[in-house]
C-alpha cells in the first residue's frame, strides 16, 4: 500500500494557488478543531479578499499533538465539510505561527504585549476562564489562579490576559480588541469583568496603570459562534487522505451550517471576516440566547436521552421518536418562549435548520461529546427559561427531564446503570455529585441536594425546590421505569398544562 505524500506547501499548490503566509495580528487561545473550523476560515476569507497583517498566532493550551501535526504541514490543514451529500474540503491558510502555551507561557504574555497583535481570540470553553459557579466571579481560591496571581509564568487564561495586558500598558499602550468566542452569555463583558478582577486582586501600585489601560485602549466585544465541530477520528482522516490524494494529520470535521455574529468594538481595527458570511450587529445579546437556550439547551436534552437509550451519535438519538418529540416539545414549549429572536431572524426556519442540523448522520457528532461539562453548560442554558416558566405559573417539565437526564448519566444512583455513552461523558462535577449520589436515597434527594445546597444550576434555582423536587421525581423514574417512561411523564404533564380545565371550558362556552 502506498504512502500518501504530507499536506504542505509544496504539495498544496497542486491543488490551488496558495497564498504567502500574511503578518500575525491575531492571537488565538486555545488551538482546538472548533477555532480551526470556525474563526480560521472567517479569516482567511477575509485575507483572500483584502489581504492585511491579520495571521493568526495559535496557541494551543497543552495539546502538542495538533501543534506538532501543523508545523509538520506548514500550518496547512483540511477542513472536511460534511453533508448526507457528501464531503467537501477547504484548506484555510490563516495561521502564521502556532506553539504550546504550557511548554512556554512567558511567551503568551509576551505576545499578548506586542503591538502588532491587535485582535486576541478566545475558545477555551466555558471551563476555561477560572470563575465560581457559585460566585460568578474569578476563583481566586483556584490553586492556579492564587499561583498566577503571586507571580511568575501565568498558566491560566485569564492570568495569562491580564499579565499581559498590564505589560501591554506598560509598553505604550497599544489598542486591542479582546474577543471571546466561548459559549457563555454576554462573553465579552464577562472576559472583561474576570481580568479587571484579576487586577484588582494585586497591589494597586502593580495593577492601577493596568486598569487605567482597559478603560482608554481595550475592548471586549462579545460574539455568538456557531457550527458544530465533531472530534476527528481515524475515519476522517483516512477519507480527507482519499479525497485530498495528500495526508493530513490535522484535518477537522465540520458541519455545512455556520454563523457568527459579532459585536464591532475593535479600536485597532479587524479582518474583513463578514467576507466569510460574519454577522456585525448590537443584537449579540439576542444571538446568544437563541444558541444557548435553542440550539444548545435542546442539543444537551438529546445528548442526555439518547446516550440513556444507548444512541452513540446525536443524529442516532434524533432518529429515536421518542427523544424527537422530547426535544421539539422543549425547544418550542420551553426555551422559544424565552427568547426574543434578532431581527430577521424566524423561529419556525431556525427550528427547522436545527433538526435538519442534528439529523446529519454523515457527521456522527457523539452524544458523550455533547454531554459532557453539563455542569458549566447548564448552568448557562437552563436557570434563564425556567425562571421564566415559572413566572408564569408553569413547570417546565422538559428541561426538568434534561437536568434529571444529566444527573442519571453523571451521577448514576447505586444499581442503575446509565450505559456505555453516559459513562465516556467527562465533567468537573462528576466526583461532587456521585458523592452526592452514594447517600441519597432516591432521585428526589439527589437532585434538591445538588440544585439547592450544591447550587448546580445557580443561586436563582437553588431558591425554586420545587423545579428540584420535579427533576428529582423525573430522575426517580428513569432509575426506576425508564428513560421512555421519564419522557412519557413530561410529555404527559405538558399536555395536561396546556389543556383547558373543565372550568374554563364551561365559562368559554357561557
Amino acid at each position: 500500500m502506498s504512502v500518501l505524500p504530507r499536506l504542505d506547501r509544496s504539495t498544496a499548490v497542486r491543488l490551488s494557488a496558495m497564498p504567502a503566509p500574511p503578518a500575525a495580528g491575531i492571537l488565538h487561545l486555545g488551538l482546538g478543531s472548533f477555532h480551526r473550523a470556525h474563526q480560521a476560515v472567517y479569516t482567511a476569507a477575509a485575507l483572500a479578499r483584502d489581504g492585511g497583517d491579520w495571521g493568526i498566532v495559535g496557541v494551543a493550551s497543552r495539546s502538542r499533538r495538533v501543534v506538532d501535526a501543523l508545523r509538520a504541514q506548514d500550518l496547512l490543514y483540511t477542513v472536511a465539510t460534511i453533508s448526507p451529500e457528501g464531503t467537501s474540503l477547504a484548506i484555510p491558510a490563516a495561521h502564521t505561527d502556532v506553539y504550546v502555551g504550557a511548554d512556554d507561557p512567558q511567551r503568551v504574555v509576551a505576545d499578548l504585549a506586542d503591538a502588532a497583535i491587535r485582535v486576541v481570540t478566545l475558545t477555551v470553553t466555558e471551563n476555561g476562564y477560572s470563575y465560581s459557579a457559585a460566585t460568578e466571579h474569578l476563583d481566586v481560591t483556584d490553586p492556579a489562579v492564587a499561583a498566577d496571581l503571586r507571580g511568575g509564568a501565568p498558566r491560566t487564561t485569564i492570568g495569562q490576559l491580564a499579565r499581559g495586558l498590564q505589560r501591554r500598558a506598560a509598553a505604550g499602550g497599544a489598542p486591542v480588541s479582546i474577543l471571546s468566542c466561548d459559549n457563555l452569555l454576554s462573553n465579552g463583558s464577562h472576559t472583561e469583568k474576570l481580568v479587571r478582577e484579576f487586577l484588582q486582586e494585586l497591589p494597586a501600585a502593580e495593577s492601577a496603570e493596568a486598569l487605567d489601560y482597559l478603560d482608554a485602549a481595550v475592548a471586549f466585544p462579545s460574539s455568538m459562534v456557531d457550527r458544530i465541530v465533531p472530534a476527528t477520528t481515524a475515519g476522517l482522516t483516512e477519507r480527507v487522505g482519499a479525497l485530498l490524494g495528500l495526508r493530513d494529520e490535522a484535518a477537522v470535521p465540520a458541519e455545512p451550517f455556520t454563523m457568527w455574529a459579532v459585536e464591532d468594538r475593535f479600536p485597532a481595527g479587524r479582518p474583513a471576516w463578514e467576507a466569510g458570511g460574519a454577522v456585525f450587529t448590537d443584537e449579540v445579546g439576542r444571538y446568544e440566547l437563541l444558541k444557548v437556550r435553542l440550539l444548545n439547551g435542546t442539543h444537551s436534552l438529546i445528548a442526555y436521552l439518547g446516550a440513556l437509550r444507548g444512541a452513540a451519535t446525536i443524529p442516532d438519538a434524533v432518529a429515536q421518536s421518542p427523544v424527537e418529540e422530547a426535544a421539539a416539545a422543549v425547544l418550542r414549549g420551553e426555551y422559544a418562549p424565552s427568547v426574543v429572536p434578532p431581527s430577521g431572524v424566524d423561529l419556525v426556519d431556525y427550528e427547522r435548520q436545527l433538526f435538519v442540523r442534528w439529523a446529519n448522520g454523515a457527521l456522527g457528532h457523539r452524544t458523550s461529546q455533547v454531554g459532557s461539562d453539563g455542569s458549566v453548560k447548564l448552568r448557562q442554558r437552563v436557570p434563564g427559561p425556567v425562571l421564566h416558566a415559572l413566572a408564569q405559573g408553569r413547570m417546565p417539565h422538559l428541561i426538568a427531564l434534561t437536568v434529571a437526564g444529566y444527573l442519571a448519566c453523571l451521577a448514576p444512583l447505586g444499581g442503575f446503570d446509565p450505559g456505555p455513552h453516559a459513562a465516556a461523558m467527562s465533567d468537573p462535577a462528576r466526583e461532587r455529585l456521585a458523592e452526592l449520589a452514594s447517600r441519597a436515597r432516591d432521585g428526589r434527594e439527589l437532585a434538591v441536594r445538588a440544585i439547592c445546597e450544591l447550587r448546580l444550576l445557580g443561586d436563582e434555582l437553588a431558591a425554586e425546590p420545587a423545579f428540584a423536587e420535579r427533576v428529582g421525581d423525573l430522575l426517580s423514574r428513569i432509575v426506576e421505569r425508564g428513560v421512555d417512561a421519564a419522557i412519557a411523564d413530561s410529555l404527559d404533564a405538558t399536555r395536561d398544562a396546556e389543556r383547558p380545565s373543565a372550568a374554563t371550558t364551561k365559562e368559554h362556552v357561557r
